[in-house]
């Protein structure tokens, strides 16, 4: 049986999950296997392997093509498989085929490697990656790819274009891209893809933007699905208490060291038990203090939970 369309099975709890290294820096499938399984029973919505938070930048295709078959496994169906592309034209289209042989259900763009391009060549990129494959194509708005609304409007008329996940952070741009996207009669899905998002989630919320990633929920799905739960009832005493208690800390701590968006889930994933190695390089895992203070946000987050757990 065919499975239903993408955009329509993208709810709850997005799940990142990183990609864990053995104590050699090699692959670890196994640990990654148990991590994607673990994620998946504990109530994700969808998995986005190999991307951002699973250091797509550091694996190579062989490792990439490894993980995404893996993570295909492990769902079985249950919830959809994104996967991460990027670098340029070329090499996203490799990788995006790659996914696609995988058994992957869509794909997650990230901005084209090193180069700043500009709006026409942006949508050239993205419209050559969603023409080849017949996986569904979120484009990750960020650093040297942020679209105009204009740009926005042009990318929901292409085939295989269903969203856009905003981590830039510049909500009146993104009432803009929303405005003109809605005023063509055409729909796209919204993302909050900011760094621990639940921190702007409120935010983003008022513009209608209520889908995002949570790295939190790598490491402590108990938190992230008690804040998920909270944002979606409007239970506000438990969204502030769990935003100032935990999460702004946690942002906090997250802006004491470059690429720690990821090490220091990476590092939280560890303190959990499950020994998913370190980053690899460019990037480089917290200092030691960090990770002690880290343990004690984490703990300090559970206790904020109280009965809801």
């Amino acid at each position: 049986m065919t499975p239903p369309p993408l955009a329509g099975r993208l709810d709850g709890l997005l799940f990142f999950p990183v990609t864990a290294f053995g104590p050699d820096g090699a692959l670890d499938l196994d640990v990654f296997r148990a991590h994607v399984r673990a994620g998946v029973e504990a109530g994700a919505g969808a998995v986005f392997a190999c991307c951002g938070t699973g250091e797509f930048h550091a694996l190579t295709p062989e490792e990439f093509r490894a993980c995404v078959t893996a993570a295909v496994e492990e769902t079985a169906g249950r919830v959809p498989v994104v996967a991460g592309t990027g670098y340029g034209t070329a090499l996203a289209v490799r990788y995006a085929r790659i996914a696609e042989e995988a058994g992957a259900d869509g794909l997650l763009a990230m901005p084209p490697y090193l180069v700043v391009a500009d709006q026409a060549g942006l949508l050239r990129h993205y419209t050559a990656l969603a023409a080849a494959t017949a996986l569904d194509v979120i484009v990750y708005q960020r650093d040297n790819a942020v679209l105009t609304p204009q740009t926005a409007v042009a990318l929901a008329r292409v085939d295989g274009i269903i969203g856009l996940k905003d981590g830039h952070g510049d909500l009146d741009l993104m009432q803009r891209v929303v405005s003109a996207v809605r005023a063509e009669g055409l729909d796209l899905l919204y993302f909050n893809g900011l760094p621990t998002a639940e921190l702007t989630g409120p935010a983003y919320r008022g513009i209608g933007v209520t889908l995002y990633s949570s790295a939190v929920f790598c490491f402590a799905p108990d938190i992230a699905l008690a804040f998920h739960r909270a944002l979606d009832t409007g239970d506000d005493a438990t969204v502030h208490r769990l935003v100032d208690g935990f999460y702004r800390p946690l942002v906090e701590l997250r802006a004491q060291g470059r690429g720690y968006a990821v090490s220091l889930v990476k590092a939280a994933v560890r303190l959990g038990g499950l020994e998913v190695g370190g980053v690899r390089p460019p990037l480089s895992d917290p200092a030691p203090a960090h990770v002690e203070e880290l343990a004690r946000i984490v703990a300090r987050g559970r206790d904020l939970l109280g009965g809801e757990r």
